[in-house]
């Protein structure tokens, strides 16, 4: 009975806290790109040139395994297309943090005629949520993830917060 009442309240506040992030991504997010979860790009079968959307010093602290920096503030459209292959229906995969600033620029993606890009859900922080592996610049598993700042940290669960 105490196994059942305990895999209850992990149910109940892994839905709780779902329900709190989309709240936020519908707050901030147009939802014109579609949404992947990490669970599907943490299966094996799931294939996808991964871009990361968040600033420089946030892709150094870690980042996805394969992920390539591509930025916001200073994102360019011609120079990640470059880096990208010429088949357009290729599977592509932006996050960021949480899933916002990933959305414009999978967006802009979507403009340029990409047929297959997904906004990942919940970004970094939820990959790291599930106990998914991040890597620091030397390619080596880390626990550090960079969460933008003290407001974003708090949807940051597990893991070592940095903030500089």
């Amino acid at each position: 009975m105490k196994k059942i009442f305990i895999l209850f309240l992990l149910i109940t506040s892994t839905l709780s806290a779902q329900k709190k992030l989309d709240k936020l991504l519908n707050k901030w997010n147009k939802r014109n790109v579609p949404y992947m979860s990490v669970e599907t790009l943490a299966l094996p079968k799931t294939k996808a040139i991964l871009l990361d959307a968040r600033e420089e010093k946030e892709f150094n602290v870690s980042h996805l395994k394969d992920a390539v920096y591509v930025g916001y503030d200073h994102f360019k459209l011609k120079e990640t297309v470059a880096k990208l292959p010429k088949d357009k229906d290729v599977k592509i995969v932006v996050y960021c943090s949480l899933g916002i600033r990933s959305e414009t620029v999978a967006h802009k993606l979507i403009q340029e005629g990409y047929t297959n890009v997904y906004n990942l859900y919940g970004g970094i922080f939820e990959w790291k949520n599930n106990n998914f592996q991040v890597l620091d610049t030397l390619g080596n598993e880390t626990e550090k993830v960079h969460t933008f700042s003290k407001n974003w940290s708090k949807w940051l669960k597990k893991g070592t917060k940095i903030y500089e």
